[in-house]
């Protein structure tokens, strides 16, 4: 089963495993550009979307990572539009996805609930991953909960 993991924000994290069990992940940038409307990013990130789905050949269920508290309103904004694109994106191609709860693949990572970037970055690499973004690493550390526990 392909899935594909993602810590949603204006840089997201991906991790997606394919269908003979190999991890790639990474982040992409979904900046807004000098002199482009404010629905930009949300249309670049629908084709993000796409394109992986288009390299993985198929993607059967998306993770996301569920987030309660923003910082602040615009990036509780933002969050929100990635969202809303995903689950459309994800409806219209007949393609499961769960949010799951930061805290959640935080512990199941690190054993703490709360714990910070570092420290989710650290359990990733010694997982065998080269992380250098925590976006990614967040992205990387909810695909492992999804396969240790949700059976995919």
């Amino acid at each position: 089963m392909v899935v594909l993991a993602i810590d949603l924000g204006t840089t997201t994290g991906w991790a997606l495993r394919s269908k003979d069990g190999q991890i790639a992940h990474g982040f992409a940038s979904f900046k807004p550009q000098r002199f482009e409307g404010g629905g930009m990013r949300y249309l670049r990130f629908k084709r993000w979307l796409t394109e992986i789905k288009a390299l993985a050949t198929d993607i059967h269920t998306v993770y996301f990572e569920e987030v309660r508290r923003h910082a602040g309103v615009d990036a509780a904004h933002v969050y929100g539009g990635l969202m809303a694109t995903l689950t459309t994106w994800c409806e219209h191609h007949n393609i499961a996805y769960q949010g799951v709860p930061v805290g959640t693949i935080k512990k199941h990572a690190t054993g703490k609930g709360n714990a910070g970037k570092g420290e989710v970055i650290a359990a990733m690499r010694l997982l065998g991953h080269p992380v250098t973004d925590d976006n990614e690493a967040d992205a990387l550390a909810l695909l492992h909960w999804a396969i240790d526990t949700q059976e995919v």
